[in-house]
């Protein structure tokens, strides 16, 4: 089992953010009801061993039939570069997240956080910024979040976690 202390510390670094920007702003755009961000994602979610090991947690409490759909989602979105991209772990009929507590910093950060030269990404919450209305808002820095997570390990699509685990065959004990 992973340390996970460094991932939940992350986690309460962040969620300190959120709930800080959102005291501020009851009106803020992301919350529960909104999947826009979980249907129009840029590239495939990028995960730390830790956040993997996390998400897995989640995923074990999900139905055969349920693990089947995502399955056949990731092996799609693993063959095609078709962008953007649908989260393979949404339930769509619903818009809800089914590993929620389990969701990777990626997810956590998105709408909160922003790095400096690349800019916000909701095309909701940009056009706000453009117009003036969230200008009070002191936004979490992108930047510092990568590095702390630069610090778990390397990051690898949630495709290839999955995929490497899904084919992964039985190892002989000398391996």
């Amino acid at each position: 089992m992973p340390n996970d202390k460094p991932l939940f510390q992350l986690h309460a670094e962040i969620d300190t953010r959120v709930q800080a920007i959102r005291a501020e702003r009851t009106d803020w755009l992301c919350g529960k009801g909104c999947d826009s961000c979980c249907r129009r994602l840029a590239d495939i979610p990028r995960l730390t061993a830790a956040e993997w090991a996390l998400l897995q947690r989640g995923l074990k409490q999900m139905t055969a039939a349920r693990l089947e759909d995502i399955n056949r989602k990731v092996a799609a979105l693993a063959s095609t570069d078709t962008r953007p991209v649908v989260c393979p772990l949404l339930d769509e009929a619903t818009g809800a997240c089914p590993v929620y507590a389990q969701r990777p910093v990626a997810c956590r950060t998105y709408g909160f956080y922003v790095q400096r030269e690349l800019g916000l990404y909701c095309s909701d919450i940009e056009l706000q910024v453009t117009e003036g209305m969230l200008s009070d808002v002191v936004w979490g820095n992108h930047d510092a979040i990568d590095q702390q997570l630069s610090g778990l390990g390397d990051g690898r699509p949630l495709t290839e976690w999955w995929l490497d685990e899904t084919n992964r065959k039985p190892r002989s004990p000398e391996a």
